[in-house]
C-alpha cells in the first residue's frame, strides 16, 4: 500500500469547553475518493478549515507529500498542491468564466489583484486557465458570465480555478448541494473521473453521492471519528447506523 499524500493525524480543536475536532486521524490515498459524512454540527467544516490552512489545531499534524504544513497559511498549502472547492460558491457571478479562473489562480498564487487588468494579457496564464476549463468542459462558455452558468456548471467552474494550480489534492465541501437529481449525477460522473487526476477528500451530505462515489468514508460524530471503512462496511456498521443513519438498535 502506498504512503498516503495526505495524512491527518491526531488533531483537536476546542472553541472554549466545544472540542469541534478530538483527536481526529484520516488519510487520503492516490487515486481514491475518501467522503468525510456527520450529522450537522459534527465538526466538518471545522476539521476542513484546519486541513485547508484557514484554522491551526490546538494539537496534532497535518501531513502533506511527506511535510509537515500544519503551520503553513492557506496560500502556502495552494501552492503545494492543496485545490479547495467550497459549500457556498466564492466565485464572482459578475465576472466572466474565464476571469474568475484567472482571478482565482492569481489570489491563490498570492498575487494583487490591482494587477488583475495586466494579467488578463498573460500568455501563460491565459493557456493554463484555458487548458483548466477545457478539463472541466467548460472551454465554450470561458465569454460567458458566471451568473449565466446552472448552478453544476458554478461547481465544475470552481474545480477549473483549483486545476490552474495543478492540485495534488481535492478538497471538496458538500459540492452536490443545490443540485436537483439531473445536476448531481453529472457530476458525480465528473468527480469519478477527476479522482484519477487527483484524489478528493470529499465533504458531503447527499448519501447516494457519498456511496456510489467513495472508496472509503469515515463518520464523525461530535467531533470524533467514529468508523472509517468501505461503503457496505459503514451501512453495516451498528454505531454508524444508530448515531448517523438514523437506525434504532435491534432490541
Amino acid at each position: 500500500m502506498t504512503d498516503p499524500i495526505l495524512d491527518v493525524r491526531g488533531i483537536s480543536k476546542s472553541f472554549g469547553a466545544l472540542k469541534a475536532s478530538n483527536d481526529v486521524s484520516l488519510d487520503l490515498r492516490d487515486g481514491e475518493i475518501h467522503a468525510l459524512i456527520g450529522p450537522n454540527g459534527a465538526g466538518k467544516s471545522t476539521l476542513i478549515q484546519q486541513i485547508a490552512g484557514g484554522l491551526r489545531p490546538d494539537t496534532g499534524t497535518i501531513w502533506f507529500d511527506g511535510v509537515n504544513i500544519t503551520a503553513e497559511s492557506t496560500v502556502a498549502r495552494a501552492r503545494r498542491g492543496l485545490g479547495r472547492t467550497f459549500q457556498i460558491s466564492s466565485l464572482a457571478m459578475e465576472f466572466t468564466v474565464l476571469q474568475n479562473v484567472m482571478l482565482g489562480a492569481l489570489g491563490r498564487r498570492g498575487g494583487a489583484f490591482r494587477f488583475f487588468s495586466p494579467v488578463m494579457k498573460d500568455r501563460t496564464m491565459l493557456e493554463t486557465a484555458y487548458a483548466a476549463l477545457a478539463q472541466v468542459g467548460l472551454e465554450d462558455f470561458a465569454s460567458a458570465t458566471t451568473a449565466e452558468l446552472s448552478h453544476g456548471q458554478r461547481r465544475q467552474l470552481e474545480v477549473a480555478v483549483a486545476l490552474t494550480l495543478s492540485p495534488r489534492v481535492f478538497l471538496m465541501d458538500e459540492p452536490m448541494a443545490g443540485l436537483g437529481t439531473e445536476g448531481s449525477h453529472r457530476l458525480m460522473d465528473f468527480l469519478g473521473t477527476l479522482r484519477h487526476r487527483a484524489p478528493i477528500l470529499l465533504v458531503e451530505h447527499d448519501m447516494d453521492a457519498v456511496f456510489y462515489l467513495a472508496d472509503r468514508i469515515s463518520v464523525l460524530v461530535y467531533g470524533q471519528i467514529i468508523a472509517t471503512g468501505t461503503a457496505d462496511e459503514i451501512r453495516a456498521n451498528r454505531e454508524v447506523r444508530t448515531a448517523y443513519l438514523g437506525e434504532e438498535e435491534d432490541a
